[in-house]
């Protein structure tokens, strides 16, 4: 089989079984397995604390890297030989259990952004600290977003920034074959624009550009950075992804002229992995 048609298989099989599942019920129940062993609580309160405040429409707090410490089985025993007599069937049966939901509790947690995908549509992680960095970096000046999905950058800088003019666009033509929520449950105003259109319509307003999460292998963001430098306006393209990995198209990672100094490391302070994809903000130019 086609190994990318293998890879897109999978990545579906995946999601459904995080639509199948009542995932948030899931992580509830293991954080009350779990209320005396605080390395997997406060993994477990994090991932549910997001979703909380995700779905009362609030931008979520950072996130640790969700995934089983490789010691915990060693802190776990411990804890139990510790609270439990020796050959006590009581810690036999707590150590049976809860070492036998180790695996599916690590699973859950390294399956948190395709729930976030699944649910909200949220592709890259937007969180509060590190919209206050981003706001930080682009100041009250105009901007564009292009391939918005639902809008949650836009969204969290207008809240920080109210007088700020943020155009949010996308085409949305790409989530027709989406199977999650991208697109379809937006939280601000979103123009129906590409990105190329998009920018050739407000080039002359904006200072500063915004892409997050350009769809895997597709050549939009080529596309996109191909007319910004043929433009006779020259502003930064602030760009959130994973270089050469899970996000745009190997054209764009390779001809991209990449900004090093102190407030491209100030805006990824707070937007560190969380699991095993390595996304990261660089500043094109």
């Amino acid at each position: 089989m086609n190994p990318k048609k293998l890879k897109q298989l999978k990545k579906k099989a995946k999601r459904q079984s995080t639509q199948a599942t009542p995932y948030i019920a899931e992580l509830t129940k293991y954080r009350d397995w779990f209320q005396d062993d605080p390395q997997i609580l406060v993994l477990l309160n994090n991932a549910l604390e997001a979703d909380r405040l995700l779905a009362a429409g609030l931008a979520p707090q950072q996130l640790p890297l969700l995934q089983v410490p490789d010691n915990f089985q060693d802190q776990l025993i411990a804890r139990i030989n510790a609270k439990y007599a020796l050959h006590d069937p009581a810690g036999d049966a707590e150590w049976n259990r809860l070492s036998a939901a180790l695996p599916k509790v690590d699973h859950l947690l390294r399956d948190f952004r395709d729930y976030l995908e699944d649910q909200y549509g949220m592709w890259a992680y937007i969180s509060a600290p590190f919209l206050k960095d981003l706001a930080d970096f682009v100041g009250n000046e105009p901007v564009l977003e292009v391939m918005a999905g639902n809008g949650y950058i836009s969204k969290g800088l207008s809240r920080l920034h109210p007088q700020q003019t943020i155009y949010t666009t996308d085409s949305k033509a790409w989530t027709k074959e989406a199977d999650n929520q991208t697109g379809k449950h937006p939280v601000t105003t979103i123009e129906g624009l590409d990105a190329v259109s998009a920018f050739e319509k407000y080039a002359d307003q904006v200072k500063a550009v915004i892409m997050a999460w350009s769809p895997d292998k597709l050549t939009m963001d080529w596309d996109l950075l191909q007319a910004m430098r043929a433009s006779s306006v020259h502003v930064p393209l602030i760009c959130l992804g994973e270089k050469y990995g899970a996000t745009g198209s190997k054209q764009f990672w390779d001809q991209a002229h990449y900004r090093d100094d102190a407030a491209v490391e100030k805006l990824n302070r707070h937007y560190r992995p969380f699991d095993l994809i390595h996304d990261q903000v660089y500043v094109i130019d």
